[in-house]
């Protein structure tokens, strides 16, 4: 199995340089992106059954360097079930974007430079996800940095470039500080091997820990869009064209949250900054949900609500039990999954409408049944609704949070609360006026128009584009991904109790010392 650790980063980079020989032959990168996450797919869920059997780790030390020297991949339940869930949002993103190209052509996103991006942007996912040393997670981020900026600013519009600015920009602030204390923990520890670290950071004084501590949050809720460093995100992504903004927000976010869950539970165990973590958490709720409510564009929505979701993952890491980190963690493959699934959605509403304005879009209802069914599913998951995962995963935050039973612990399950219902407000306004409003032959309706007239200063209010024809593989791509989000739901049993050992795993020190570093040949360093 420890040979196959490898592959999870190795085949993405394989496939974006074959990609980008075959730049000029759309169907050939076509193939060798389809056939690459596919694989990709298919090892990272035998690994994950692998550490889920075994209950052991896997650790490889490429190319045989001892540690800390050598990059160490490491995979266990974690890593592994995210790793599945990113290939499946992958693939279907991938899919999505196949069909946009052979019906636009490379005006939106020019064929020979997209798949070799994308290809690299999974392989910097991966690389984080299973990234067993500090440095290696700092590549991991890089890589991402790299392709992504290439993929915001596809088709080369002035808001492209604008908007990519600042992403790169914020992001390269957000690595310096990283590097910074990557900088400083090996000054001081002489290591940046997780494993390593967790034992020897308690040699350090409380006020050093603290510092170091304080520099990687930082950095990670940069990445993670955390309030208020997450000014960046809604005016970022919106922009970016439609597979690009839905893999954006799936999973970049949550590569920021797996950095800080890694820090959190096994670098830092023994100093507390959870308080803090609890504020933060509920004003980027707060303040997230309030940023959706004020939007008139779809992806402006999607967006602030994404900033506003990643408060639960961070609220359910402060709480620091093992029952919280296995809801967060189900909560953060559930969050994967749908905002991903609702991006898509909205894609397919520009293409059909000609706008993702809410004061425009009208009649979708009667003109795309099947569009507003692939919207109505994820928007109510997301917002929280029984039974689907949304609850399920907010529930079991909240659970947790009472059975600490502090002031603070009610004062964020209420604001928690606050911020799903105007979640489902933002995102059932938004339904009924673009699918249920009907199209008026003697102009609008004037209640309609007085209700929704303080939008029509909100950015992007007025936003129109050319309508398109919705290729089948777009439809399905979307619908595919509708299906995996109630497939969170009927299997929330399974994948919950999974979650549930991962929590128990990550509050254990032991679990630390179970792993042996091995080479691929299998020789232990």
């Amino acid at each position: 199995m420890n040979a196959l650790v490898p592959l999870l980063v190795t085949l993405p980079l394989l496939g974006a340089a074959i990609a980008l020989i075959f730049g000029r032959r759309r169907r050939v990168q076509v193939g060798v992106s389809l056939s690459t996450l596919t694989l990709v797919l298919v090892i990272a869920a035998v690994l994950l059954y692998a550490v889920d059997q075994s209950d052991v780790p896997l650790a490889v030390s490429v190319g045989g360097w001892p540690v800390p020297f050598g990059i160490v991949l490491y995979v266990d339940r974690l890593s592994a079930l995210l790793v599945v869930v990113s290939s499946i949002v992958l693939l279907a993103v991938l899919l999505f974007s196949v069909g946009q190209g052979a019906a636009d052509g490379d005006d939106d996103t020019p064929v020979s430079i997209f798949h070799p991006s994308y290809l690299i942007l999974s392989a910097g996912i991966f690389n984080a996800f299973i990234a067993g040393d500090l440095f290696n997670l700092y590549v991991g981020f890089e890589i991402l940095l790299v392709a992504s900026y290439v993929l915001i600013t596809l088709g080369s519009t002035e808001s492209r470039i604008r908007t990519g600015v600042v992403y790169i920009v914020v992001s390269l602030v957000s690595s310096i500080l990283f590097l910074a204390a990557i900088a400083a923990i090996y000054g001081a520890l002489g290591t940046v091997n997780i494993a390593q670290l967790s034992e020897r950071m308690m040699e350090l004084p409380q006020e050093v820990q603290l510092v170091l501590h304080l520099m990687l949050l930082l950095a990670f809720a940069i990445k993670a869009a955390v309030f208020p460093l997450s000014f960046w995100l809604p005016d970022s992504y919106p922009t970016a064209p439609a597979p690009v903004t839905a893999v954006f927000a799936g999973l970049l976010t949550k590569v920021g949250v797996y950095a800080m869950i890694r820090t959190e539970t096994q670098i830092f165990r023994d100093n507390d900054v959870n308080t803090l973590l609890l504020i933060v958490a509920l004003a980027t709720m707060v303040v997230g949900v309030l940023g959706a409510v004020a939007q008139a564009e779809l992806k402006r929505i999607l967006s602030f609500t994404l900033v506003s979701h990643i408060g639960y993952m961070v609220f359910g890491l402060a709480i620091a039990t093992p029952a919280s980190l296995g809801a967060t963690i189900y909560y953060m493959v559930h969050h994967i999954v749908v905002q991903t699934t609702l991006f898509l959605a909205v894609g397919l509403v520009e293409r059909r409408a000609g706008s993702t304005s809410i004061l425009k879009v009208k009649g979708l209802m009667k003109a795309a049944p099947l569009i507003a069914v692939l919207y109505f599913v994820p928007a109510i998951n997301l917002g929280g609704l029984p039974p689907f995962s949304g609850f399920i995963g907010k529930f079991a935050l909240f659970d947790a949070a009472a059975q600490v039973g502090s002031p603070l612990m009610y004062v964020l399950i209420g604001g928690g609360i606050v911020t799903s219902l105007l979640t489902l407000y933002a995102l059932m306004r938004a339904w009924n006026l673009s699918f249920w409003r009907e199209e008026e032959e003697h102009g609008e309706e004037t209640g309609v128009v007085d209700r929704i007239a303080y939008l029509d200063a909100a950015p992007a209010a007025a936003t129109q584009t050319e309508r398109r024809v919705i290729p089948r593989v777009m439809t399905s791509a979307t619908a595919g991904m509708v299906a995996v989000t109630v497939a969170l739901t009927i299997f929330a049993g399974p994948l919950y109790e999974l979650c549930t050992t991962i929590g128990a795993a990550l509050q254990d020190p032991v679990y630390i010392g179970q792993v042996d570093v091995k080479t691929p040949e299998g020789a232990i360093e």
